[in-house]
């Protein structure tokens, strides 16, 4: 008896849990980048364009803000916000723009590898929202600089000739 009274109250939790739990919102926007991976070395500037879409099929969404996140954080990256001047300041039902949202400037010493990017546009059905109404993601490849190269490459060489002439006496 006492083994089913646990399983019925299991039952009526697990029932009172899924009716109670709200349906998951989605975001109105959606965004792509037409090209999220990009590389560098010092001294690029990269530029992200995006494609962004209205998926709701009543509401017009407002753009009011964005944000911009690079990790790691304290990277050398610096960015430059494109969207007050290229961003439009609404999307109606079903419609979609493409515009220069960011770019990347990789100054010269950055220290070389992947850094992983998230990019928000907030806003709303009205001019004082400032909901998540889209979100995407982008990476910055940061590759040596060619002189770098050049110059490991010259010493690894000038190694191999010493080690060369030390094995043939």
């Amino acid at each position: 008896m006492t083994k089913l009274r646990s399983l019925l109250f299991l039952s009526l939790t697990i029932v009172g849990l899924l009716l109670a739990a709200t349906a998951a919102n989605a975001d109105p926007l959606s965004l792509t980048f037409t090209q999220a991976f990009q590389s560098g070395v010092g001294g690029d500037t990269l530029t992200f364009d995006v494609n962004v879409i209205n998926n709701s099929p009543t509401e017009v969404v407002d753009f009011n803000s964005d944000s911009l996140n690079i990790s790691p954080v304290g990277n050398d990256l610096v960015t430059n916000d494109e969207f007050f001047a290229n961003s439009p300041f609404f999307l109606n039902p079903g419609d979609s723009s493409e515009y220069e949202a960011f770019t990347v400037f990789i100054p010269s010493g950055t220290a070389p590898g992947l850094y992983e990017g998230s990019y928000v546009i907030e806003g709303g059905p009205t001019g004082s929202d400032f909901d998540e109404v889209g979100a995407g993601i982008f990476d910055v490849n940061v590759t040596p600089e060619p002189s770098s190269i050049f110059l490991m490459l010259t010493g690894m060489a000038g190694l191999a000739g010493t080690l060369r002439r030390r094995l043939v006496r």
